[in-house]
């Protein structure tokens, strides 16, 4: 990877004002986690199942727009002949976006992360912290929050009408949040219904109740996402 391509990015981002989009990111999930948690007595459980939902209603339109932001610029600036004359292909310069924007995701999603921990001790939850399931849901919604990014960078590249992008990332918030009530089956047919395979709890019935999140299948997505992501920017 061209370091000074990726420090590029990490440039173009503060001009773009990307770090506020990111911060909305963080309160918005820990704060629609921490509400949602207080509607019943205050658990991890209640916790992780505040974060399996508040995740998939907040992330899809706000990568939607991290990746569209950053993709747009050369768009509108003619970046793509730019990077071509300085030897840095469209799909380089795709891949660069990708570090550049994977390395805020990964922050926000763990800060978050943190920051709804931190919460549950605030409210009082006094029983043991489920570290390992803790630690599994925060890397597998990670992995699914990178290849819906990635899917946005490559849709934004492509099509130059952003508000494109935009729309599939409202489509794909309401099929994160439905593909929770849907079979395992139907959710692995798009990326966005992976967010309901990460979930690390939920109601069942009416009692609420922790359950491992489908790791193998978060895993597969991962895998075949990157290398789907590496051919098509290898023949941009």
């Amino acid at each position: 990877m061209n370091q000074s391509a990726v420090a590029n990015e990490f440039a173009k981002m503060r001009r773009l004002r990307v770090s506020p989009v990111a911060s909305v990111m963080v309160v918005v999930v820990a704060g629609l986690t921490t509400v949602s948690a207080l509607t019943a007595e205050p658990s991890w459980e209640a916790l992780l199942a505040g974060l399996s939902l508040a995740v998939p209603l907040a992330s899809p339109l706000l990568l939607a727009v991290l990746a569209s932001r950053l993709v747009d610029v050369e768009h509108l600036g003619n970046g793509w002949l730019l990077s071509r004359t300085s030897g840095l292909t469209s799909g380089g310069l795709c891949r660069a976006k990708f570090v550049a924007l994977g390395l805020v995701v990964t922050v926000v999603t763990a800060v978050t992360s943190i920051l709804v921990l931190t919460a549950g001790v605030f409210l009082g939850v006094r029983a043991p912290v489920p570290a390992g399931l803790w630690a599994g849901y925060t890397a597998a919604v990670l992995l699914v929050n990178l290849v819906v990014l990635a899917l946005h960078i490559v849709l934004s590249a492509r099509i130059e009408n952003q508000l494109a992008g935009l729309g599939i990332g409202v489509l794909g918030t309401v099929v994160a949040v439905f593909s929770g009530g849907l079979p395992p089956a139907v959710a692995h047919l798009t990326p966005w219904g992976y967010y309901a395979l990460a979930a690390a709890a939920g109601y069942q019935g009416e009692r609420l109740v922790a359950f491992t999140p489908a790791y193998p299948s978060v895993a597969a997505l991962g895998v075949a996402a990157a290398v789907l992501f590496v051919i098509v920017t290898r023949e941009s």
